[in-house]
């Protein structure tokens, strides 16, 4: 178990990174961020690609996270504080009662990262996404459906944001991911690691429905209302997902996990096998 440390000053500078961190935020600063609440924080304890710093704990909730502590390095400082000068330190009440500074382990290149990946597998490849809560919710998904990268251009935001990261539900801090350098043909690297680019588009000539299966998929997706790039679309099988009276705006992260469920089942089920039996099993039922 680490040590608790007593921390009875809101100005203590040992809890300084945790001041005010509801305007500021910690992602690029020496590649440190701000984890909030029992789950997040329990991802960050068994992620392998990022490390705890230290905690920042209301004393009184010390008895429920005895098991997270004890994951913990005994080199990792505990500060535990009153919920008072908590709330103090983050500039906010601090309801969960929990907070953590985290340190990412030096991310892969999105080379190495591809390379790395099973002989089937299906990954997303964002662009333009600067909205924090699609960001969390686009990780969310791709944790949910076994997405083994996400790829994110520079005009994405951090995912590693402190509301993205909440958001995810600790998704951002399992799902492997890479930034794409600006010089980067994000196609050709797709082509080189054997990758179907999809991309997602309301103007797609192919409805999601009627995508075929692939061993390896990239699923690439804009910010809402500029949308892809015409660089991309021009290059790439475009998707859609069909709606309701022509209506064209469904949420990047909601079309996300839309996307990642038909390929998902396709994968399970190729060529239908599993559907055709049991329509043939409910058709046998009704002439019974």
């Amino acid at each position: 178990m680490p040590r608790i440390i007593p921390v009875d000053d809101p100005a203590d500078p040992r809890v300084e990174p945790y001041c005010n961190i509801r305007e500021r935020d910690l992602v690029g600063r020496a590649g440190l961020f701000v984890a909030e609440g029992r789950v997040v924080i329990e991802k960050l304890v068994a992620s392998k690609v990022h490390q705890p710093q230290s905690l920042l704990v209301a004393a009184h909730r010390l008895d429920s996270l005895v098991d997270i502590l004890a994951q913990l390095d005994e080199g990792v400082p505990v500060f535990a504080a009153s919920q008072q000068v908590m709330d103090a330190v983050a500039g906010f009440p601090m309801h969960r009662g929990l907070l953590a500074i985290g340190r990412r382990i030096d991310p892969p290149a999105a080379e190495q990262l591809l390379a790395s990946l099973a002989e089937r597998a299906t990954i997303l490849v964002l662009a333009g996404i600067a909205n924090h809560d699609n960001m969390g919710g686009i990780f969310r998904n791709a944790a949910a459906f076994g997405v083994g990268a996400v790829l994110l251009d520079a005009g994405c935001c951090d995912p590693l944001y402190r509301k993205a990261i909440r958001v995810s539900v600790g998704a951002a801090l399992l799902v492997p991911l890479a930034r794409i350098p600006r010089d980067t043909d994000l196609l050709d690297l797709l082509d080189r690691h054997r990758f179907r680019p999809l991309a997602l588009s309301p103007a797609g000539r192919v409805p999601l429905s009627k995508l075929a299966g692939a061993d390896r998929n990239a699923v690439l997706l804009g910010a809402e209302g500029p949308g892809l790039p015409e660089s991309l679309l021009s290059r790439t099988l475009p998707v859609s997902i069909p709606m309701a009276n022509t209506f064209d705006s469904l949420n990047v992260a909601t079309a996300s996990g839309i996307v990642l469920h038909h390929l998902t089942a396709v994968h399970a089920d190729p060529g239908g096998v599993m559907a055709r039996q049991h329509q043939g099993t409910l058709e046998q039922q009704d002439r019974s």
